[in-house]
């Protein structure tokens, strides 16, 4: 479907024949013309409904159900901005799986460390004060010595491995693939005049290469 709305290219395949002067030209599509959402038409987020990807939902399951046909996944790619769609859409668990063993020698190694929220132990106005963000990515060494921190009437200090927390390499994907499952769906009041916003921008301008709206020719 994507590909029968986006315009052809003429590539020069010579020589072919002595005296090597004609030129033979194969017709192909031109699937590196790169296609992004207008943000003047389609980029504010009325135009949308958030959708939460569950375990083992494909792309052209989604768009069955919103668009009645699974071919208009594209619809979705487009939507989200996706370069790569492998990559940029969650992984069913078994593909994660074997993803996190295919890539590390040790699934259940470190990865990376994160801190832990620490709470000072005094306020400022009614809110609590800070003393460390949680969530936040560290090295071994930050782990591995100890964290003092003002609470409001001295210092109290942690010791290593109190103030962050391992994360392993499975850990670390799936938390990465968690955070692809909130997606954009275009609604379907606005599904048609993306169709055709679509088509008119994937037509060629006249140029030298010129050959019809929907073909040009290079060399």
């Amino acid at each position: 479907m994507y590909f029968s709305l986006t315009p052809n290219i003429q590539y020069d395949q010579k020589p072919i024949s002595y005296p090597f002067s004609e030129s033979d030209y194969i017709t192909v599509n031109n699937f590196f013309r790169r296609y992004k959402v207008d943000d003047q038409m389609f980029g504010y987020l009325m135009f949308y409904d958030q959708y939460s990807v569950q375990d083992g939902i494909k792309l052209e399951t989604i768009a069955d159900d919103y668009y009645g046909s699974p071919f208009y996944d594209w619809v979705i790619v487009l939507s989200n901005n996706y370069i790569n769609p492998q990559f940029a859409f969650p992984l069913t668990t078994y593909e994660l799986e074997k993803r996190v063993y295919d890539m590390y020698d040790d699934p259940f190694g470190v990865h990376h460390y994160e801190t832990l929220e620490i709470k000072s132990g005094y306020k400022e106005g009614d809110l609590d004060v800070i003393a460390l963000e949680g969530g936040k990515f560290v090295d071994n060494n930050f782990h591995s010595n100890s964290f003092t921190y003002y609470n409001g009437s001295g210092y109290t200090t942690l010791l290593s491995g109190q103030a962050s927390k391992p994360i392993t390499n499975y850990e670390h994907e799936v938390t990465e693939n968690e955070k692809k499952r909130e997606i954009y769906i275009l609604k379907k009041t606005y599904f048609n005049r993306f169709i055709e916003e679509f088509k008119t921008r994937n037509l060629y301008s006249e140029s030298s290469d010129y050959i019809s709206k929907v073909l040009k020719r290079t060399s």
